[in-house]
């Protein structure tokens, strides 16, 4: 069986977010808060924000890339549903 995979986006209390995928999102997340990431490390803790159904590898990537494109956006905002702040 392929693998699946989530796209996922995290914030952190200031609000900034990061975007990722990632096979297991809760581990990925306590790695971001354990700082075993240097892209989050120093800016959590961070908490899951929003995450994907199940993707293949391919379609998490052109999502992830999609949401990437769209950070701080109104596009980022519609394809995450998540609401401004």
């Amino acid at each position: 069986m392929p693998a699946t995979y989530r796209v996922y986006v995290l914030q952190n209390p200031r609000g900034g977010f990061y975007i990722g995928f990632s096979e297991n999102v809760d581990i990925r997340v306590q790695q971001h808060n354990a700082g075993m990431s240097r892209s989050t490390r120093g800016r959590g803790p961070w908490r899951i924000a929003w995450q994907s159904d199940l993707l293949t590898s391919s379609a998490a990537r052109e999502l992830e890339l999609e949401l990437k494109k769209q950070k701080g956006g109104n596009g980022f905002y519609q394809l995450a549903g998540l609401q401004r702040l």
